[in-house]
This record gives structure tokens, C-alpha cells and sequence, in this order.
């Protein structure tokens, strides 16, 4: 192997460029994977732009990447312990707790109370160098056995995936229930699927741009368009006047945050997976005289290793939302389809 690789290297907030890098050395319980396929989350597009600053990243410059799948290539010491072998197809996924806070101990490593400590915590492709690379390291407890029959794109999009699956079980989905989803993205359309999986009887997709309408017609949801008029209306419209039990905020836009606590019929519950840059005001009045919930959703907490069969088996189509793939090369391309409402881009795939 080299000693050097090619790597997505972010300068400073919008200034990006491939740079050969060191490979890196994994260190104990750790492993080097060959990175086959990495995908562009919208949060790699934030990071890239610079939205959070001092966050993710904490400093530049900065390796993001954080939805990967790729071959293992070494093992660092104790790695072999948890059952790794050089040649195992893996999928990745970011948060790597410390696994003893209270949060971790409770099995929800997301919230890890040592989030960001040197030592306790990393979030790859947040506050950690990420995949956007030809190698990365990952530490044991955020690597899952690629099944055999899935591909390395395929797998690519197993974090993603997993992330909608937490959300439709934070919003707490059941059976007969309706649901309305706040942006269809990669997110917004797995979580569709996740929400069928949970028993949901109606999944309502709403966004403004056509091209992801049409994605999601063809997913066979039904469909708000926003630029047809008032969704709330719409929505209450689509269900009698009484509006949605579950509501699934994919979007991160301070209206679609209103539009889904609007849309939620007396006693419903949002899950928020979406994260606004900006603040984002609630009518306080009708959360509380409708008793709604509205609760937050980070990635994901051990869905993982639960989503994988049920993308084998079809019921999750990370296929469906595979819009685009490029080289690692072409990422200044890539990310510009990615930002083209035009394009009808949902989920673009690099290959390293």
C-alpha cells in the first residue's frame, strides 16, 4: 500500500480541492477500510459552505464524508477481538461514543454526554476527518458487516436509511396512522418507507421542486406541492380537516418546521430530523391547547444493523433514490448537481 491517497480536502468555508494526503494509521479497536463509495449529505453541503462554524468542522482544513461503505484493508490492535478481518465488506455510520456516559449506557450513543471530547468521542465527517477519501479509519463500534448482497453504493446509503428509520421511530409511527413528510430528499423519501415499514396507512410527501415531486410519485406516496398553493390546507383537506397524526420534518427550513407542526391533527407528534441555520419560531398557543409534541431526531441509535434487511428485502429502496454518481475527481461537479433544483438529484454517489 502507499503511503499517501487522495482526499476531498476542505481550505476554508466554500474553498475545496483533491490533495494527496497521508493515509491514515488506525489506531486500537480501530480499522482502515478502503472507502468504494461515500455519498453527499446535506449536511456535507452545509459543512462545505461553511454554516457551522467552529462546529463541524472545528477547524479547517477538513476531510467531510460521512456516508460510506468499502473494504477493510487493516486492522488496528484489539480490532480482530470484536471479530474484523482484513477483506470484510463494511458500511459506516459518524458517531463514535464513548460508550459509559449515562446517554451511552441507555443505548443512546447519539446523545453521547462526552460529545467532541479528544479521547471519549468522534463524529466522523463532523468533528473528525471523514471518508470523502480512497481510505479512512473507523473505530469498531461504528463499522456493520456489508450483507453480500448489497453493493458498495448500495451500502453507501445504509447511514442515510438508518437515519430515517430513527426518525419514523421518534415519531413514534403506528399502525393506521397518517403520516406527513416535510421535504422529499434522500431523508425525507427513505423516511416515507421507514414510515410503512413502522404500519403507517397514508405516507403524504411535501415539497416545491417537481423533480423530487415526481420521485416521490413514482415511490408511489401521495404529493403536496407547495408552490400549488397553501400546504396546511391542502394537508387538512387531504384528511378531512383533521390533519396528520405523525409529522416527519425533513426539510431544516423554518417554515417547513411550521408547516409540519400545522399540519399535526390534536395530539400528533412531529420528529424533527431536519437542522435549521436559523432560529425558527412555533405557535407556543396551539402546541399547547392541542397537546402536540414536537421532539427531536439525531442520526441514528443502533438502526443500523436494523435497517440492512429491510433494504435487502426491498422495503427500504435506497435504489430509488440514487440519482447521480461521480468520481471522487469531479466533487466540485457533484456538488453542484447536488445544489441544482434542476437536476433531480437526491442522493449522488462518489466513488474514490
Amino acid at each position: 500500500m502507499a503511503d499517501t491517497m487522495k482526499a476531498l480536502v476542505v481550505l476554508e468555508p466554500g474553498r475545496f480541492e483533491i490533495q494527496e494526503v497521508p493515509i491514515p494509521v488506525p489506531g486500537p479497536s480501530e480499522v482502515l477500510a478502503r472507502v468504494r463509495a461515500v455519498s453527499i449529505c446535506g449536511t456535507d453541503v452545509h459543512l462545505v459552505r461553511g454554516d457551522y462554524p467552529g462546529f463541524w468542522p472545528p477547524a479547517f482544513p477538513f476531510i467531510p464524508g460521512h456516508e460510506w461503505a468499502g473494504e477493510i484493508v487493516a486492522l488496528g490492535p484489539g480490532a480482530d477481538l470484536h471479530g474484523w478481518r482484513v477483506g470484510d465488506r463494511v458500511a459506516g455510520t459518524s458517531h463514535d461514543a464513548c460508550g459509559v456516559c449515562q446517554k451511552c449506557v441507555e443505548g443512546r450513543y447519539n446523545l453521547c454526554e462526552n460529545y467532541g471530547k479528544p479521547g471519549l468521542h468522534r463524529q466522523y465527517g463532523h468533528n473528525y476527518q471523514g471518508a470523502d477519501a480512497e481510505y479512512v479509519t473507523h473505530g469498531v463500534k461504528t463499522i456493520f458487516r456489508l450483507p453480500a448482497g448489497l453493493d458498495f453504493a448500495t451500502g453507501a446509503v445504509i447511514d442515510p436509511a438508518s437515519i430515517a428509520l430513527h426518525v419514523a421511530n421518534r415519531g413514534e409511527v403506528r399502525p393506521g396512522d397518517t403520516v406527513v413528510i416535510t421535504g422529499a430528499g434522500a431523508i425525507g423519501l427513505l423516511a416515507g418507507d421507514t414510515s410503512l415499514v413502522r404500519g403507517a396507512a397514508r405516507v403524504i410527501l411535501v415539497e416545491r421542486q417537481p423533480l423530487r415531486l415526481a420521485k416521490a410519485r413514482a415511490m408511489g406516496f401521495e404529493t403536496i406541492d407547495t408552490e400549488a398553493g397553501d400546504p396546511v390546507a391542502t394537508l387538512r383537506e387531504m384528511t378531512g380537516g383533521l390533519g396528520a397524526d405523525v409529522a416527519l420534518e425533513c426539510a431544516g427550513v423554518p417554515v417547513t418546521v411550521q408547516w409540519a407542526l400545522g399540519m399535526l391533527r390534536r395530539g400528533g407528534r412531529c420528529a424533527a430530523v431536519g437542522i435549521p441555520t436559523v432560529g425558527v419560531e412555533i405557535a407556543m398557543q396551539k402546541l399547547v391547547l392541542d397537546e402536540l409534541e414536537l421532539v427531536g431526531s439525531r442520526a441514528s441509535a443502533g438502526e443500523m444493523r436494523r435497517v440492512m434487511p429491510l433494504v435487502e428485502q426491498g422495503r427500504v429502496r435506497v435504489r430509488d433514490v440514487m440519482t447521480h454518481d461521480f468520481p471522487l475527481a469531479a466533487y466540485g461537479e457533484a456538488i453542484a448537481t447536488f445544489n441544482d433544483p434542476d437536476s433531480g438529484a437526491v442522493k449522488i454517489i462518489i466513488t474514490p
